[in-house]
């Protein structure tokens, strides 16, 4: 074969130069923004997700204290002079601290004026937590009315007052632990 040979046409040029494709960066570049968009809509999912949950569980504590000083104060605006013992046992099973100490020392005291009095009926009219303070504890404001009857049964005598009261949960079960009346 002479070194003049023919070349055919279909057979590739060894030596030719040929130009590189143009690199194509459509798709990386949106696969890149998808997964960066992908990942901020991931993070934004559970950072709502925690701000929920963290608001549910504070309402639900909120509404565990409220509920349980309103049911407090109605017992403890509610007088029955005929079973002031029960009054008596019943107040310092609620207590702890400065307030079961206060209780425990003037219980007799507080016994002789239940039964001394008149049968009165008390009813929560509005309650609110105040803070809740570092120990755990809550200070709820709460303005309750008690209702008397007279002595000859014609007239009904109500009057009102707001408390501070101090809870904190001790194991499953909340307890007051101070009792301030507010002037």
């Amino acid at each position: 074969m002479s070194p003049r040979r023919k070349i055919d046409s279909s057979e590739p040029d060894y030596f030719a130069v040929q130009p590189k494709p143009p690199k194509r960066w459509g798709l990386p570049v949106v696969a890149v923004l998808s997964s960066l968009l992908v990942a901020a809509a991931i993070a934004g999912g559970t950072f709502m997700l925690v701000r929920h949950v963290s608001g549910d569980r504070v309402k639900g504590k909120d509404a565990a204290a409220l509920g349980y000083v309103r049911e407090f104060m109605t017992m403890y605006t509610t007088i029955d002079p005929y079973h002031a013992n029960d009054y008596a046992d019943r107040i310092a099973a609620q207590g702890t601290g400065d307030f079961a100490k206060m209780f425990k020392d003037r219980e007799n005291e507080i016994v002789v004026q239940v039964a001394r009095a008149e049968p009165t009926e008390g009813t929560v009219e509005d309650a609110g937590i105040q803070r809740w303070n570092d120990n755990g504890s809550a200070d709820v404001l709460i303005a309750v009315k008690t209702s008397t009857r007279s002595p000859d049964g014609k007239s009904t005598i109500a009057s009102g007052a707001r408390w501070v009261v101090t809870t904190i949960r001790e194991g499953q079960q909340w307890k007051i632990s101070q009792l301030n009346q507010v002037i």
